[in-house]
């Protein structure tokens, strides 16, 4: 008895089916796809929604909607507090930043003063080259009294001046000489004291 060829591709078609099939399941239940909870969850709803009556929905979506609603709450919450810690920060660096900003303003008005007080120094230091210059070139019995009405501290100044003028050039300062003939003898032995400790 022989077979035909459509009964013998009609059994071929039929057993390749059912390998595929095979092979689904048998990948299913190692893990690989998972076939077998969609399934099950396609036909639970299509049982539990034929427990509901017209519109109105079953048991089991009501639960899954106040799960859902739940966890969009939370979820909300959760927001609301990040976005409070977030506006908190956000205040922390604004102060921060202005505590800076005040700092920086503070630091540039320092420099300012510095930079000042470094002119006023340089225009100081100047005018002390020149006057010890000029004292030395004059008369000590000149020199003297015109120091006689200088502040002490500019009267130092100049004497230490024309002491490291006279170092440099390699002769003997007058200074000691200046501050023995000096009319004011209180002031003269003052001075002569402040410039041993200064």
């Amino acid at each position: 008895m022989a077979v035909s060829n459509k009964s013998k591709i009609i059994f071929l078609i039929i057993l390749i089916v059912f390998l595929c099939g095979i092979s689904l399941v048998w990948l299913d239940s190692i893990g690989l796809f998972n076939f077998g909870s969609k399934f099950r969850s396609a036909v639970e709803r299509e049982e539990l929604s034929l427990d509901a009556s017209g519109d109105e929905p079953s048991l089991i979506e009501k639960e899954e909607f106040g799960k859902e609603k739940a966890k969009l709450l939370e979820r909300i919450e959760e927001l609301d507090k990040r976005e409070a810690l977030l506006a908190e920060r956000e205040k922390e660096i604004n102060e921060e930043k202005e505590k800076l900003d005040q700092i920086r303003k503070g630091l540039e008005l320092e420099r300012k003063k510095f930079e000042d007080d470094l002119k006023k120094d340089a225009g100081y230091r100047k005018n002390v080259v020149v006057l010890a210059n000029k004292m030395s070139n004059m008369p000590p019995q000149e020199s003297v009294q015109i120091m006689a009405s200088w502040e002490e501290t500019l009267i130092i100044d100049v004497l230490r001046q024309m002491d490291a003028d006279s170092e440099a050039e390699g002769r003997t300062s007058i200074t000691s000489y200046l501050l023995t003939i000096s009319p004011l003898k209180e002031k003269a032995s003052r001075i002569m004291y402040l410039m041993t400790q200064l």
